[in-house]
């Protein structure tokens, strides 16, 4: 059962994460979906409900991260950090496909993020396509 969470805390984590998920970078302006408060370290695993615990996720990226902190890099085969948004630069952990579609990780945390999360699915590749297209996307401080 999700903890209750005072609005002003809500509007300081969307403030923190410029109202873009802590993960693929999806905008809820481009979306048209409010992205959700997610706990970087999982209630189920005792993590607070408190600013440095909380991030924004997209629906897609929080139900596939669900209560893991951690994921197997698909190139060691080794467990290894999912990425946390708060304690690591995104752009040392990923980085944009030559089209802006897809998202590459660099590092075993990126790379077991990208596969544990599905960051790269059809229907995610495909929107960004017409992001692209628009010029929404990329974000330029990420591209």
């Amino acid at each position: 059962m999700a903890s209750y969470m005072p609005v002003a805390l809500l509007q300081q984590v969307r403030e923190d994460a410029g109202r873009r998920c802590g993960y693929c970078l999806s905008s809820e302006m481009v979306t048209g979906i409010p992205l959700e408060i997610e706990h970087l370290i999982p209630e189920s695993m005792g993590g607070p409900t408190v600013r440095e615990n909380l991030w924004l996720a997209c629906h897609r990226c929080n139900k596939f991260k669900s209560n893991r902190i951690d994921a197997i890099d698909p190139v060691t085969h080794a467990p290894a950090p999912l990425f946390n948004p708060r304690e690591h630069v995104w752009r040392e952990h990923f980085q944009w496909s030559g089209d802006g579609t897809r998202v590459t990780g660099v590092t075993p945390a990126g790379r077991a993020t990208v596969e544990a999360l599905q960051m790269n699915n059809e229907y995610v590749v495909e929107a960004r396509r017409f992001w692209v297209f628009a010029g929404w996307h990329p974000p330029l401080e990420y591209g």
